[in-house]
């Protein structure tokens, strides 16, 4: 699930993505990665645990654009947000989650 903030400051979507416990229910960690950090595992976003077992991570994307990414289970498995604003399947025969940052 993602829930999105536009700034009117400046052209930034606060998007706080959430990972449901039911997605990844023994995970020790959960990372964000996709067009905004390059598809670079080494500069995943790490998601934080809450107390609910679910993961969430606040990112900050320019404004006017649509990203793809991935969630990444314990550095191995990869998962698609089951609420994301749409999919595009990826020439590696997969699905890419995507996040709209259009206002």
């Amino acid at each position: 699930m993602i829930k999105k903030q536009f700034l009117k400051s400046k052209p930034v979507c606060k998007a706080t993505f959430t990972l449901p416990v039911e997605a990844a229910p023994a995970a020790e960690t959960v990372a964000i990665v996709g067009d905004f950090n390059n598809w670079n595992v080494a500069e995943a976003i790490e998601m934080k645990k809450q107390k609910s077992g679910e993961f969430k991570a606040v990112v900050e994307l320019e404004s006017g654009k649509e990203y793809q990414f991935r969630y990444l289970i314990d550095g191995q498995a990869w998962e698609n947000d089951w609420a994301a604003d749409a999919y595009v399947t990826t020439p590696f025969g997969v699905d890419n989650s995507v996040v709209s940052a259009l206002n």
